[in-house]
């Protein structure tokens, strides 16, 4: 299954990706940033129907020279105290944010359409792709519609977070470690998309559907073969 996610990422098809039991117990939908379309974002944005996301390598972040969201407000909490006591540090499943700034592209209009965060999307893996990372300001502007997540360094060997799952099948793939992710949720339930039914959505659709773990595993055989 991991052979067929990777061929599959590497192609610019969506792989669904289901996290931990004992995590967020979702399952997100996950693309290759570099590959990004409207019509993606159109499927994303009515079959998935969580937050909208891309995380980025920490390499790649670094120098970017994009921070963590929570370094932005400790700095700036000493001017906004509230800051300072909105500080996410009792997140039930995770030590860490990985959120990071929101951008969009400066030749997009509000931001907001399937058009304008697919340009956005992809227009930031080919900067990075390209190793562009000195003009991210010169050709994106921030607060933006689309969200930036930082992956841990050395990501799923030190969390397993969609965030860091995302970059390890990138890595694998050889793609640009830029990727898309979003949470699959369910109408019904007004929760995350139980298990079933995302095998289900996936068998209809001809989509990939794997777990964290089997990811995981595949990242650190993709290691030990250098």
């Amino acid at each position: 299954m991991i052979d067929k996610a990777i061929e599959a990422f590497k192609n610019g098809e969506i792989v669904l990706i289901f996290d931990d039991d004992n995590r967020e117990r979702e399952t997100d939908m996950i693309i290759a940033a570099e590959h990004m379309t409207p019509e993606h974002m159109t499927t994303i944005r009515n079959d998935a129907g969580g937050l909208v996301c891309v995380p980025l390598s920490a390499e790649v972040s670094n120098k970017l020279g994009i921070p963590f969201m929570t370094d932005i407000m400790g700095e700036a909490s000493q001017k906004f105290p509230v800051l300072a006591e909105l500080s996410p540090t009792d997140i039930p499943y995770d030590e860490k944010s990985a959120f990071s700034i929101t951008i969009n592209h400066r030749k997009t209009f509000t931001g907001i359409t399937d058009s304008d965060r697919a340009c956005t999307i992809k227009e930031l893996a080919l900067l990075c792709k390209n190793g562009d990372y000195a003009d991210l300001g010169k050709y994106f502007r921030s607060p933006g519609h689309v969200t930036l997540l930082r992956a841990a360094e050395g990501h799923v060997l030190k969390r397993r977070g969609h965030t860091e799952l995302s970059i390890a099948l990138a890595e694998m793939a050889g793609t640009t470690p830029v990727a898309v992710c979003c949470e699959m949720m369910d109408d019904e339930t007004r929760g995350s998309m139980t298990t079933d039914k995302v095998e289900k959505y996936a068998e209809k659709h001809g989509l990939v559907f794997l777990s964290g773990a089997e990811v995981v595993e595949a990242y650190k055989e993709f290691i030990n073969s250098k």
